[in-house]
C-alpha cells in the first residue's frame, strides 16, 4: 500500500497544533498527523501527516496560506516493512533493575534483570521512549527506597508496560486502563507474552472512570503516562483516588510543560518528590499527603 506524506513548517506551537488540528478534517483523511518543535533554537515547528491516499496539493496550498506555513512538502514512501525495520534498529533499554526487549532479543535477557517483553509493534510504550524509559527508573527509585504498594493502576496504558513492571515486583495484580479499545487488546496480548495473565487487569477507561477503578482505590501508586492537557485535568481525580502518602508518577511532558503540572498537583494536594528528565520529556514523582 502506498503512503504519501505531507510536511511544512510554520512559526509558533499555537498556530503549528492549529494546523494540525485542520489537517485532521482534510478529505482524504490522514492516517497520522503530527506536530513537532524544530530543536534549532528558531522556534519554528513541524507539522506532518501521513496518507494513503494522495492528498490534494491545492487544499494543502490553502491550509499553509492560512496558517502562515511554508508551502507543504509532498512525497510518496517507498514500501516498507516497518514492523521489521523498527525490530533490527530497536535495542533492548535498561531503565534499573528492568529489561525491556522484543522477542528477537530474548537471548539476550540478563539473568540478574526484571524481564519485560514488549514487541515493536504493539503500540505506544516499548521503553525506548524518554518517557516510558522515566516512569520505569522512577519506578525503580521508589523500590530501592524500600516502598510497598499493594494497590497499583496505570492510566492511559498503552502496551501496559508500566503496570505489568509494577506486578512483576509486588505480588497483588495491578490495573491497567486506555481510553483506546486497540491499546486494551495490546495490553492484554502482552500480558500473554509474557505469561503475566491474572496479574493485571486490563479495563477500557478514561482516566479513572470505570467502576472497577472507583471499587480498587483508594491506590498506593499511579502511573499516567499520557499529554500535559489530560494530565492537569486529571489532577482533582488523581487526588481523589490516590491513598494518603500514596505516590503518582506522571509522564508524557515536554520539559517546559512540567511546571505547569506541577502546579496542578500541588493544588490537588499531592507534591512533588522529583522531576527527571531524559531528553526533551520529563517524568514527575509526586506523594500525596
Amino acid at each position: 500500500m502506498a503512503t504519501f506524506t505531507a510536511l511544512t513548517t510554520l512559526d509558533g506551537r499555537e498556530a503549528a497544533e492549529a494546523l494540525g488540528a485542520a489537517m485532521e478534517e482534510l478529505d482524504p483523511e490522514p492516517t497520522g498527523v503530527g506536530v513537532f518543535e524544530i530543536e534549532d533554537g528558531s522556534g519554528r515547528w513541524e507539522v506532518g501527516g501521513y496518507f494513503e491516499e494522495e492528498p490534494a496539493e491545492s487544499e494543502l496550498a490553502l491550509l499553509a496560506a492560512a496558517f502562515g506555513a511554508r508551502p507543504f512538502a509532498i512525497s510518496e514512501l517507498p514500501e516498507t516493512d516497518w514492523v521489521a525495520k523498527v525490530r533490527r534498529e530497536l535495542v533492548p533499554v535498561v531503565a534499573g533493575r528492568f529489561f525491556v526487549y522484543g522477542s528477537h532479543d530474548a537471548d539476550q535477557v540478563p539473568s540478574d534483570k526484571v524481564p519485560l517483553l514488549i514487541e515493536a509493534a504493539m503500540a505506544f510504550g516499548t521503553g525506548h521512549h524518554g518517557t516510558t524509559k522515566g516512569c520505569l527508573l522512577a519506578l525503580d527509585r521508589l523500590i530501592e527506597a524500600g516502598v510497598t504498594c499493594h494497590n497499583v493502576a496505570d492510566i492511559g496504558c498503552g502496551t501496559a508496560v508500566l503496570a505489568m513492571a509494577a506486578a512483576r515486583i509486588w505480588p497483588e495484580p495491578a490495573l491497567a486502563s486506555d481510553i483506546d479499545a486497540v491499546a486494551v487488546e495490546v495490553a492484554e496480548a502482552n500480558l500473554r507474552a509474557n505469561g503475566m495473565e491474572g496479574r493485571v487487569r486490563c479495563l477500557e477507561a478514561a482516566g479513572f472512570d470505570h467502576p472497577e477503578i472507583a471499587a480498587a482505590a483508594p491506590f498506593d501508586l499511579v502511573f499516567a503516562n499520557i499529554l500535559k492537557a489530560p494530565l492537569i485535568a486529571l489532577a482533582p481525580d488523581m487526588a481523589a483516588h490516590l491513598a494518603p502518602g500514596g505516590h503518582a508518577i506522571l509522564s508524557g511532558l515536554l520539559n517546559d510543560q512540567a511546571d505547569e503540572v506541577v502546579a496542578a498537583y500541588v493544588a490537588a494536594g499531592i507534591n512533588l518528590v522529583q522531576a527527571d528528565r531524559i531528553g526533551d520529556w520529563t517524568t514527575l514523582t509526586l506523594k500525596a499527603n
